[in-house]
């Protein structure tokens, strides 16, 4: 994690730089599986992820996180 997530709004990066995280973003965004928003902490590119629907439930953000890492994965050995 790049910040504490008091609340609903976690803030994490990949290990790998500014350019694979882009390329994380971009992924999952167009996937339609999911949507990351992005700033920037300490001048670098951090994701966003924010959960905030009334009905969301464990599953669903344990889903994300899955899909989060696995495309991570993908693009780390590729």
């Amino acid at each position: 994690l790049a910040a504490p997530a008091p609340l609903n709004l976690v803030c994490f990066r990949h290990r790998g730089g500014d350019e694979i995280n882009q390329r994380l973003l971009d992924h999952l965004n167009q996937s339609g599986e999911l949507y990351l928003t992005h700033t920037r902490l300490n001048d670098q590119l951090t994701l966003r992820l924010c959960v905030g629907q009334t009905h969301t439930e464990s599953h669903h953000v344990e889903r994300a996180w899955k899909r989060i890492r696995e495309i991570a994965a993908e693009l780390g050995s590729g």
